[in-house]
């Protein structure tokens, strides 16, 4: 059943996602991508298991980002593309700082949010660091990897889309299991929570790929 809506929500949200570049611009991209950064810190608390891995519930908003970074790489260049992860980043931060300072604040005798939300917005401190120092080291490394990787193959999209994005979701891993959960199990189970969060990074960057040639610029 997980497995079958992950794909499924991988297909409908890049393509909500391609669609909100072709109504918007980058400006529809860039949307997307801040909307992404916010529920990827809110989904990252919820562990799922797809096809046997275990996972976050938040992995396809992740796979947003990097496919629209991508496009952003492909029809404006890395500046644009880099821009947009400050944007994300900047949006992330003021989020959390937003919703701490709500749940700082002494609840109504009739309120019935504050309990369920404290749950949502006061995660780990090293899931959160984890999960915001991944995101901009990964998607600086991918709008780079991108622009390189364009410049040595021209006429193959699929290389630099795939390849950037495989590279780049790698480091992602990587940082963050390091910094969130590195020390806080066995080293056997870690490793297998590394390879298979990535692995399933990998699957949705082969998905991805169709919608960003949907939406390439011809040069």
């Amino acid at each position: 059943m997980n497995g079958l809506l992950f794909l499924g929500w991988a297909i409908v949200g890049l393509s909500a996602m391609t669609l909100s570049y072709k109504l918007f611009g980058k400006e529809g991209l860039i949307a997307v991508i801040a909307g992404s950064v916010v529920m990827m810190n809110i989904l990252v608390n919820k562990s799922v298991v797809i096809f046997g891995i275990g996972a976050t519930s938040g992995n396809v908003f992740y796979a947003m980002v990097f496919l629209a970074t991508d496009i952003l790489s492909e029809n404006y260049g890395g500046k644009e593309a880099r821009k947009s992860v400050m944007i994300g980043f900047f949006i992330s931060i003021l989020t959390m700082v937003g919703g701490w300072v709500a749940l700082a604040m002494i609840p109504a005798p009739w309120d019935f949010a504050h309990q369920p939300l404290s749950l949502i917005l006061t995660p780990m401190v090293r899931i959160v660091a984890g999960s915001m120092v991944a995101f901009f080291i990964s998607n600086m490394l991918d709008t780079y990897s991108y622009q390189w990787l364009r410049d040595k193959f021209p006429k193959h999209l699929w290389i630099r889309n795939n390849f950037s994005t495989w590279s780049s979701q790698l480091v992602d891993s990587l940082l963050f299991a390091s910094i969130a959960l590195l020390g806080t199990m066995p080293m056997n189970a870690w490793f297998q929570v590394l390879l298979s969060t990535y692995l399933l990074k990998v699957i949705i960057a082969i998905i991805d790929t169709p919608f960003l040639y949907m939406v390439a610029k011809k040069r």
